[in-house]
């Protein structure tokens, strides 16, 4: 029995501006219009044996990754959610999945842990090598996956190994000591992708990092149990905050002596800068510039443009990444691409919102995106899904004007219900309850102007929500 766990969190801050807090590297979609995510899920599932696909995300992750797994899914397979509130380092992660398989599934089920933002592009060599840790799994070992290295990377820790045996785990090397490593022939990249009975793993946490597991233990015993057409476990901020923040390297895998390698060559990347990335998104031409929508280039080489909403023009550049989103401009030289990770910290710090949101952000009933803000007022174009509905809510500090584009809104407005079609508009004072809804079989849009003091998206009173988001104020 194995149980494919994906590991969905993280920032993707190397890859800002298109990956942010709440729009992490997983959901990027590739040149092939699927995400990372999407990947990492049909990898999983398309392993023998799976019993059940789990995934591990943050609560504000939790119905976007619904999202992308509804595209892709195959029909009948099982699916579980472990929610975090916040993100808490992979040993936490690993902790809660391993209990959870435990109590659904046994000591013996196997975990085959994979990251959310990876890619392997050979897909028999990663099937042998699972097949391969599964042996090594079922002997009561811990295994990861070693990569043989194809050039003296100084952003991957190694694996120090004879064949299977792990010698030691190194941390990041500089240029130098990388180089030793590759021409050693003794080393691997650590992909950070584990298989392991769900038993096994808990033994050795419980040996080497008990605060750990335990912590864990509490957690889960306290959090609800959320069932519908997938099963979710919602972990408590207050119980989940006492989790040590700790790499399961560090608490387990550099300490148990049980812990086997696979090598293996399966084209395995974690997209970790813009460089890596370039290469998915687009081929290059006869100058080597790789663009994503519409770009006239004069004398350009070996650059990357993506700019969907509007035409770059450049001239006389070499070796440059050029990144335009609609609330966001990136321009680096290839050569310092790895810094993106300290603008994002900058942007972070000063609290700016773009290092959070785009401008575009997903809800689970469709999509909004600002259109134009400025002191006092805020408008929206606003996507809602056949079928789904908004909370009933309201707001302290801002009124609301809606205008119907296509299909068809159904709204509650304090004591009236009415439907308002295309050209048709009604008005949400402050205060007042309201909810919106989309009783058709195409997409609901619409403009939204917001008018007020204060225009904040935490000015909301929730007071029924079908998605059993927490009522919040």
């Amino acid at each position: 029995m194995l149980i494919p766990t994906i590991l969905c969190g993280g920032a993707g801050s190397r890859l800002w501006p298109i990956s942010r807090e709440l729009y992490p590297k997983p959901f990027i979609r590739l040149a092939d219009g699927q995400s990372l995510l999407q990947k990492s899920f049909l990898r999983g599932a398309a392993q023998p044996g799976v019993a059940e696909l789990l995934t591990v995300t943050n609560r504000e992750l939790f119905f976007k990754t619904q999202d992308d797994f509804r595209e892709v899914a195959p029909k009948g397979l099982a699916q579980a959610f472990l929610l975090e509130p916040f993100g808490r380092n992979t040993a936490a992660a690993i902790a809660a999945a391993v209990l959870y398989v435990q109590e659904r599934h046994g000591p013996e089920a196997m975990l085959l842990v994979l990251a959310a933002d990876h890619l392997i592009s050979d897909q028999p060599a990663f099937a042998q090598a699972v097949a391969r840790a599964a042996v090594l799994a079922q002997e009561g070992r811990l295994v990861t996956f070693g990569i043989r290295p194809t050039a003296p990377e100084t952003g991957y820790g190694y694996i120090e190994a004879e064949g299977e045996r792990v010698l030691r785990f190194v941390e990041k090397p500089d240029a130098a000591r990388a180089r030793t490593f590759v021409d050693s022939g003794r080393h691997l990249w650590n992909s950070g992708m584990f298989c392991f009975q769900a038993g096994v793993m808990q033994e050795e946490m419980r040996r080497h990092c008990p605060e750990v597991l335990e912590a864990v233990e509490r957690c889960l015993a306290a959090s609800p149990r959320l069932t519908g057409a997938t099963a979710s476990l919602e972990l408590l901020p207050d119980l989940f905050e006492a989790v040590p923040d700790i790499s399961i390297d560090y608490a387990v895998m550099e300490k148990s002596g049980r812990v086997s390698v696979v090598p293996c060559d399966i084209g395995w990347s974690d997209i970790g800068s813009w460089d890596a990335l370039t290469a998915e998104l687009a081929g290059p031409d006869a100058d080597g510039n790789r663009v994503v929508g519409e770009a006239v280039l004069l004398d350009v080489k070996n650059s990357f443009f993506q700019s969907e909403h509007k035409i770059v023009g450049a001239i006389g550049l070499e070796d440059v990444i050029v990144v335009d989103t609609p609330d966001a401009l990136l321009v680096t030289s290839r050569a310092r691409a790895q810094e993106v990770k300290g603008l994002y910290a900058e942007l972070k710090r000063r609290r700016h919102p773009s290092f959070r949101l785009p401008n575009t952000v997903a809800r689970p009933w469709g999509t909004y995106t600002v259109l134009e803000e400025g002191s006092r007022y805020k408008i929206k174009r606003i996507v809602v899904k056949p079928g789904a509905s908004l909370s009933l809510q309201s707001h302290h500090h801002r009124s609301e004007h809606w205008i119907v584009v296509s299909g068809a809104a159904r709204v509650v407005n304090g004591g009236q219900e009415m439907m308002i079609g295309p050209n048709q508009s009604t008005y949400i004072s402050a205060g007042c309850r309201h909810r919106l809804s989309n009783p058709g079989v195409i997409d609901l849009v619409m403009i939204e102007v917001q008018s007020g003091e204060y225009l904040g998206e935490d000015d909301i009173v929730r007071f029924d929500d079908i998605y059993g988001r927490t009522p919040a104020c």
